[in-house]
Formats: C-alpha cells, sequence, structure tokens
C-alpha cells in the first residue's frame, strides 16, 4: 500500500496572484495554470510544472487534499490529475469520500466538540465583542464549526491576536492569523485526526505531509515525513520538528518543491515515471 499524501492547499500547492513570490524578471517567469476560479475572475494558481507533478503523485498515491476551506469554497478549486478519493474540509470538519461529506465523521467530530470545548456561539460573540471596527471587515462562521475574521492588517494590534489567543485556549479553542484572517477553531478539530480516520480505512501505515500554517502544525506533526515552505506563519515562527523538513524556497517554487518531495518520499523506485 501506497503512502497516504495530505498537503494543505492554499499557499502550499495553490496560490493567488499576490502570494506567488514570482522575484524573478518577468521574461523569466513561469507558466501559470489557474486551478480555481470566484466571481468570474482567477483567483488561485499553479506553475505548470508544479500541475504536472500534482497528477503524476495523484496518480500513484492516495491523495487527500487537506484545507481549512469550506465544501463551498473547496468545490471551486480544480487540481491536476484524477479526483481524489479522499478530501479533508472544515480543517479535519468534514471527510469528503468521494465528493461526499461523511455522516458517520460528522457525528465523531460533533461529539468531540460537545464534550471537549466551548460551544461556538460562545467564541463567535467574544469576537464580535472585542473586534474594532476600525479594523474589522467582515466576520464568518465557517459549516457551524469555526469562526475567521477578516481584518486589516497593517491596523491589527499585535496584542489583541495574543489576548484572543490565551482567551480561547482556557475554552479549548485555537487562534491561528493568517494572511488577512484570524481563525478561532476547537481544538479538538484537526486535520490530522481527519486524516488518521482514512489511514483507518484504508490501512495505509505512511503518511506524508505539507503545510504553511499554525493550523497544519498538528498534521505535520502526525505524518511519518512532513515538509514546510520558506514562507507562512510556521516559517515565521521558526517552528520545526525533526521529521519535517524546513524548505528555504517560498512562493509558487515551494509548492513545486514539496510536489517533488512527495514523488520521492511515496512512490516506490522503479515506479517512477
Amino acid at each position: 500500500m501506497s503512502a497516504i499524501v495530505a498537503s494543505d492547499l492554499d499557499r502550499t500547492l495553490i496560490y493567488s496572484a499576490p502570494a506567488l513570490g514570482l522575484a524573478m524578471p518577468d521574461a523569466e517567469a513561469p507558466r501559470l495554470l489557474c486551478v480555481e476560479v470566484y466571481e468570474r475572475k482567477p483567483l488561485s494558481y499553479m506553475t505548470e510544472t508544479a500541475a504536472g507533478l500534482l497528477a503524476e503523485l495523484a496518480g500513484k498515491t492516495t491523495f487527500v487534499p487537506t484545507t481549512t476551506r469550506t465544501r463551498e469554497q473547496y468545490g471551486r478549486i480544480h487540481l491536476p490529475g484524477p479526483a481524489p478519493e479522499f478530501a479533508i474540509c472544515a480543517n479535519g470538519g468534514h471527510l469528503l469520500v468521494r465528493g461526499e461529506s461523511d455522516p458517520d465523521w460528522q457525528r465523531t467530530v460533533a461529539e468531540r466538540l460537545a464534550a471537549q470545548c466551548a460551544p461556538l456561539d460562545e467564541i463567535r460573540a467574544h469576537l464580535v465583542r472585542t473586534a474594532d471596527p476600525a479594523w474589522l471587515l467582515k466576520e464568518r462562521v465557517a459549516e457551524d464549526l469555526f469562526a475567521y475574521l477578516v481584518v486589516e492588517r497593517p491596523l491589527l494590534p499585535d496584542s489583541w491576536v495574543k489576548d484572543l489567543a490565551g482567551w480561547a485556549d482556557e475554552r479549548g479553542w485555537t487562534v491561528s492569523l493568517q494572511g488577512r484572517k484570524i481563525y478561532a477553531v476547537p481544538q479538538p478539530l484537526t486535520k490530522s485526526a481527519a486524516v488518521a480516520e482514512v489511514a483507518r480505512r484504508t490501512g495505509t501505515s505512511e503518511i506524508l505531509a505539507a503545510g504553511d500554517s499554525l493550523l497544519d502544525a498538528d498534521l505535520l506533526l502526525a505524518a511519518d515525513r512532513g515538509w514546510r515552505p520558506g514562507h507562512g506563519e510556521l516559517a515565521d515562527a521558526g517552528w520545526h520538528a525533526p521529521h519535517v523538513t524546513a524548505l528555504e524556497e517560498r512562493g509558487a517554487a515551494a509548492g513545486e518543491e514539496i510536489l517533488r518531495a512527495f514523488i520521492r518520499g511515496a512512490v516506490p523506485p522503479g515506479h517512477a515515471g
């Protein structure tokens, strides 16, 4: 049985235009493939090289997209290669099996959240009450599982995020700042738990993983081998683990290198194409 390859998507394998990190002269920039359209406009990209690597990987392993996106947001992405049998959305809240959310997993998640952390309504009310309209742009709830704010990042006080993190931790929640979004996520709602369920169902013992944010840390720690790009929350925090390779590449170049590492790690010698 080949390894499970569980990868975060945004700023790990796919990139918005500002996140691509195209530092080379325009004439030397790689060709890009648009993999997501939002409101009739292109939104997310891979390099054509990365697209080819992902198609190769997905054809030879159990590739599991593993994202904090809602199911609707994930549905806008069209990745190269065969459609994944499994995908993880809402930071582990939904396990998609051939595109449909698994009801048994939904029940398991609901039971864990009810037993281990404060209710979403309490967290959401605190966010709205304490956020400053000077920097708050939007307030949202995702899949009735977690909450997030969209903020004007330059105006956001670091102290507010730290205070929120301490308050949330006492109630069994985790706070993560990613770009313009501040996430408040129940601690039992993890990508690693959902990936472990995929491993149980497939009988696979080896897990390879990649991610760039604090919400990916549990996934990387639970994997047998992992990779993180040279950008993102984990890189900014100097986060590391013995079995996780910290890449120097940033932006879309990191996405390519992660896919090369996945192929080297997951495809047995003699099967590489």
